[in-house]
């Protein structure tokens, strides 16, 4: 069994417990932020060693991601979604390109409009570190059941501000 945070006076060795009904207050937002940082954490270092063999990071995986997940995706709407620089993202882009990743094409109607697709090898690629992530919320999931993951999910969804949330892909 794997060791756990000792947050909210909780011992590492008891299984996790719901939420007080006072989820508001908080230790219980202070647990919620840490729960979210140490989640995130270990999720993305199961792919570091596979992105550091690429000589790429985290931020090539986002962009190999939302483009797999949305073929022909604009390089607006991948800035938009990833919310870094121009500067940050064209790096990132020719870093791809140039490994033959990710290849662009003009748009059908504004051929100024770059549009973004995975190559062979980014659709490989993105398909290993989506299976060593996949291998970590599977098991995750699994341990929580149906509706922690749906609670799960509403939750992340807070976050995500309104305007935002019309960027978010249903499960297929």
């Amino acid at each position: 069994m794997a060791n756990r945070v000792n947050m909210a006076g909780q011992s590492p060795s008891e299984p996790p417990r719901g939420a007080s009904p006072l989820f508001l207050r908080e230790p219980e937002i202070r647990r919620g932020i840490e729960l979210l940082y140490f989640g995130y954490s270990h999720l993305t270092r199961a792919i570091d060693d596979l992105l550091a063999s690429e000589k790429l990071g985290r931020a090539h995986h986002r962009a190999l991601y939302f483009i797999a997940r949305q073929p022909d995706l604009t390089v607006g709407d991948l800035l938009a979604i990833l919310a870094i620089t121009k500067q940050s993202l064209g790096r990132i882009l020719g870093d791809l390109t140039e490994r033959e990743l990710v290849e662009t094409r003009p748009g059908d109607r504004d051929r100024r409009q770059k549009l973004l697709r995975l190559t062979p090898a980014g659709r490989t690629l993105e398909a290993a570190l989506f299976e060593a992530l996949r291998e970590k919320m599977s098991a995750a999931y699994s341990s929580a059941g149906q509706e922690a993951v749906g609670g799960f999910w509403a939750v992340l969804e807070g976050l995500v501000p309104d305007g935002e949330r019309r960027r978010l892909r249903e499960p297929r």
